[in-house]
């Protein structure tokens, strides 16, 4: 008991003495570990020749994942993406990339970065990409996919979800009852427009609506471009924010095949002219894989409610945000 206490008194002392020497400065320690740099296993096939599985899961965000204590844990999937982009550039043998999603979609922002990354590297390797929807490509998940050079889905899927949607929330009347009443002061008439605090003037509401119809053109358009045989005035049609099996995609034009994962291996063999190909996983160390499905985040249901700490980064702060997501 004495030896414990002594060292508590010690470990104390060289704490005030660090304080002292450092003057006025402070003493910033990192509670994180670095986060390592990406690793590369093979989890299917043989050979010189490479096609890479990159996961899009989750909610598609620059939010950072966190850990314990609310610790950043890794860099957010725009990050990642791009780094396991830049990666497979620099190797030689890559020849093929396999998208495998599993997303109900994410702000609007994000889902376009990382579709903007995927055309860019497409452009600069010549290589094709295929993606592969898992449980769930909707939304922001499907505006990623049509990047790809065809989309495969498989036979449970639900896709679709065209659309924006701005979550925001107005707890005026719960304030009221409890007497709390908002006391902002604004140089301008719009400029807390958006907040929960207040209800929402129809004047608000069509500048919002302007914008979201700005997003949702865009959104058209992305998929225009990339699905040439889908008419627009068919895609506006099927665009209304519902969603759709993977037989009604196929039937609709929205995906080109229905099947799995390794199919969509043998898609990316056919597209590069390749009898065989390894498969290959990028991961930070320590991450069990060894097969197809390794490293498969959970981007389904489970994921989307307001007590998960995905949604809640999008509306804690009271700030609308503008989403290509499905969030029933």
């Amino acid at each position: 008991m004495k030896h414990n206490h002594f060292f508590l008194i010690s470990v104390a002392a060289l704490t005030l003495c660090l304080v002292f020497i450092s003057g006025c400065s402070f003493i910033s320690i990192s509670l994180t570990p670095a986060i390592a740099p990406f690793g590369e296993t093979t989890v299917s096939g043989s050979g010189k020749e490479k096609i890479l599985i990159i996961d899009v899961s989750g909610i598609i965000s620059e939010e950072r994942k966190r850990g314990l204590a609310g610790l950043s844990e890794e860099p957010d999937m725009v990050a990642r993406i791009k780094e396991e982009l830049k990666m497979a550039a620099r190797d030689k043998h890559m020849k093929a990339i396999i998208l495998r999603i599993n997303s109900p979609g994410g702000t609007v922002t994000a889902s376009d970065m990382i579709y903007h990354e995927l055309e860019q590297f497409k452009k600069k390797t010549g290589m094709k990409i295929i993606a592969c929807i898992m449980d769930l490509g909707a939304s922001g998940g499907y505006y990623v996919a049509v990047s790809a050079d065809k989309i495969i889905a498989h036979p449970t899927t639900v896709t679709g979800s065209i659309g924006v949607i701005m979550l925001n929330l107005s707890v005026e009347g719960l304030l009221q009852k409890i007497g709390v009443k908002d006391a902002s002061i604004k140089t301008g008439e719009h400029k807390d427009m958006g907040s929960p605090l207040k209800t929402m003037t129809n004047e608000e509401r069509r500048i919002f609506q302007g914008v979201m119809d700005t997003l949702y053109e865009r959104f058209l358009t992305v998929i225009a471009e990339n699905r040439k045989d889908l008419a627009l005035e068919k895609l506006k049609t099927l665009a209304d924010g519902r969603i759709y099996t993977a037989q009604q995609a196929l039937e609709h034009g929205l995906i080109d095949q229905i099947g799995y994962l390794d199919e969509a291996v043998l898609l990316a063999k056919k597209a590069t002219s390749l009898d065989k190909a390894r498969v290959v996983i990028y991961h930070r160390p320590g991450i069990y894989k060894n097969n197809l499905y390794s490293q498969l985040n959970q981007g389904g249901f489970g994921t989307i409610n307001l007590l998960n700490i995905d949604l809640k980064t999008f509306v804690n702060s009271g700030t609308p945000s503008f989403m290509y997501l499905w969030a029933p």
